[in-house]
């Protein structure tokens, strides 16, 4: 009994987690989630995006030990923020007001070099871990490309939080080393991969947990 209780609260901590992780996208700043702040803030956006995806994905990843799971984790996530845009929309909102992350083609390739590897852990931390950071900015600002201008959305229908001091300004065009998909690019490849170690380290840890 005890053995089927730990097993069965695991698999619930993991759809925890996940929809934990959605509600802190969400909130992560608030305005770093909205189209009206996501020009200056995405940087800081990318980075905490990656990292937090690639915690839960190889967590869920390496517990069961098939590869696809990190994909399933991610679209766990993107349902639940799809939710929450829709009831965003329902409250008279634009459609493009909210950007719901790219987060399922980063969690591919996670799960891609799982499998090529042979399910080697170290490479899945190193490689899927490097691959995440750098791939998920790219995959969001295309993603971004796609929806309305977002100072139109910004001034035509601000936050209703959004304080005066805030209020959204022209972003600078820099060249590519101002780019903010360069820069969440690299410093995502360099944070997501001790973050992915922490993912797996916390599963290793829930394995002794189960065992004790």
């Amino acid at each position: 009994l005890m053995v089927w209780l730990r097993r069965t609260t695991h698999y619930l901590f993991i759809v925890v987690v996940a929809v934990n992780s959605t509600l802190l996208t969400i909130n992560a700043g608030d305005y770093i989630f909205y189209t009206d702040w996501m020009w200056t803030s995405f940087v800081v956006f990318s980075v905490s995006q990656s990292t937090m995806l690639a915690v839960g994905a190889v967590y869920y990843m390496l517990f069961t030990g098939v590869p696809g799971t990190a994909t399933c984790y991610a679209t766990i996530m993107t349902i639940y923020t799809w939710v929450a845009k829709g009831a965003w929309f329902a409250l008279g909102y634009p459609y493009d007001f909210v950007v719901v992350p790219v987060w399922i083609p980063s969690a591919m390739l996670l799960d891609l070099t799982y499998w090529a590897t042979r399910r080697n852990k170290h490479a899945a931390i190193i490689i899927g871990g490097t691959l995440v950071g750098l791939s998920f900015p790219l995959f969001n600002m295309v993603n971004l490309l796609l929806v309305r201008d977002p100072l139109e959305v910004a001034f035509k229908y601000p936050r209703p939080t959004l304080p005066a001091y805030m209020t959204p300004i022209e972003p600078q065009v820099g060249k590519f080393y101002n780019s903010p998909v360069a820069l969440g690019s690299g410093a995502g490849a360099v944070l997501t991969v001790p973050m992915t170690a922490l993912g797996a380290k916390l599963n290793t840890w829930t394995y002794r947990w189960m065992a004790a």
